[in-house]
């Protein structure tokens, strides 16, 4: 059997919208290698569900209501971290919605502030909360999305406010050097929930699956894999980059 590597060991992790799907898979290898994870979402049973999966797997976890957009819940967040924990090492900003399949031009602008609000404004609220408990050495890791560079029918606005992302991880690895690492990961199309639209119908998964020079779609645990070496101290000369897991469908872009 393969030794688990306890990279995390000490460290605290906070990652947004972790309750399921990628965050969860997020915050269940960096607990198995040894951190303390702090895990969200906006329904409490979806938490409390979460922690007790957490724990059956012997991982230290906290689990706190938060809904990214709310100001408070992203205050109590950082709060009840910081009373918790007295520090943050990592944080994985995982929280996005996709409002609507519309094009651009038929987007309403509800849904465009909501888009916003969530994929882009929210993540830089947290950290300007988070800031001040990060560690020297620390490390931030958005999770963007193939779409960011090229945007997919159902998803064109998602896939714009993922490119914000990427000019976000670069302005802020360079505000936040050299105390703090800031990068990202674009995961290609991963069957989950918030995936399901393209997933779980057989004609466009396998349009899909076959624009991957691997032929299949990835999974919760590549993209988990990708965000737990960032954000370690493997990575500890890589900031301001956006790497992307997505079987090769990049390479034809």
């Amino acid at each position: 059997m393969e030794k688990i590597r306890k990279r995390y060991t000490g460290k605290i992790a906070v990652i947004t919208a972790s309750t399921q799907g990628i965050g969860f898979c997020i915050a269940e290898r960096l607990g198995i290698e040894g951190a303390s994870v702090v895990i969200s979402s906006r329904k409490q049973k979806n938490v409390d569900d979460a922690v007790e999966k957490l724990k059956s797997k012997g991982i230290n976890v906290l689990g706190v209501v938060c809904h990214v957009s709310n100001e408070e819940q992203r205050k109590n967040l950082i709060e009840q971290t910081i009373q918790e924990y007295g520090k943050i090492d990592v944080i994985v900003s995982n929280a996005a919605v996709n409002p609507t399949p519309d094009t651009i031009l038929n987007t309403q602008e509800s849904a465009l502030d909501k888009l916003w609000e969530v994929n882009v404004k929210a993540p830089v609220l947290l950290l300007q909360e988070a800031a001040p408990h990060l560690t020297i050495g620390s490390a931030i890791i958005f999770i963007s999305s193939i779409t960011a560079y090229q945007p997919m029918p159902l998803m064109t606005m998602y896939g714009v406010t993922k490119t914000a992302l990427h000019g976000l991880t670069k302005a802020l690895a360079t505000e936040m050097a050299p105390k703090t690492r800031v990068n990202c990961v674009a995961p290609g199309y991963i069957p989950t929930h918030f995936s399901g639209i393209i997933t779980r119908s057989d004609p466009i998964r396998h349009i899909f699956e076959e624009a991957t020079l691997l032929k299949r779609f990835g999974t919760t645990e590549d993209i988990a894999n990708a965000t737990a070496f960032l954000a370690s101290d493997e990575a500890s000369y890589i900031t301001g980059e956006t790497l992307v897991v997505s079987g090769g469908m990049n390479a034809r872009l």
